[in-house]
């Protein structure tokens, strides 16, 4: 009987870096992809992963929030052992500070995202396999 792997969930919504799936399959993580903050909320409902990767977009036009992560992150105030990564542009590090304020963040990779700093975050994070 083989071990289960630890989920991963990567909510790609802008994109405009590389591809980082094999990278999260060869660190043996269950990968599963979705192109929205909603889906992913709804995703949760289901299946809890170990880790999630998302971007930080910054929103000056939300009412009642300054980014695309917020209600995911109020979700998961519930999870706490859910480890989140986030890559984010340098121009909003201001902004995601704050963000980290009220959250709890595994890690924060600014744009352009280096795939080995990346590794070792997800290593870090103590849900991929040895």
């Amino acid at each position: 009987m083989s071990v289960p792997r630890p989920l991963l969930l990567a909510i790609i919504e802008l994109g405009g870096y590389p591809n980082f799936l094999p990278l999260y399959e060869r660190l043996g993580f269950e990968v599963v992809a979705l192109a929205s903050q909603r889906k992913a909320r709804s995703f949760l409902k289901e299946r809890l992963p170990a880790v999630i990767v998302a971007e930080y977009n910054y929103q000056s036009d939300f009412r009642d929030r300054s980014s695309n992560l917020e209600t995911l992150m109020a979700v998961l105030q519930r999870h706490p052992d859910v480890k989140v990564v986030v890559f984010y542009p340098q121009e909003h590090a201001a902004k995601l500070e704050g963000l980290r304020g009220r959250f709890a963040v595994h890690a924060v990779l600014p744009y352009p995202v280096d795939a080995a700093r990346l590794e070792e975050v997800l290593r870090s994070a103590g849900a991929a396999p040895a």
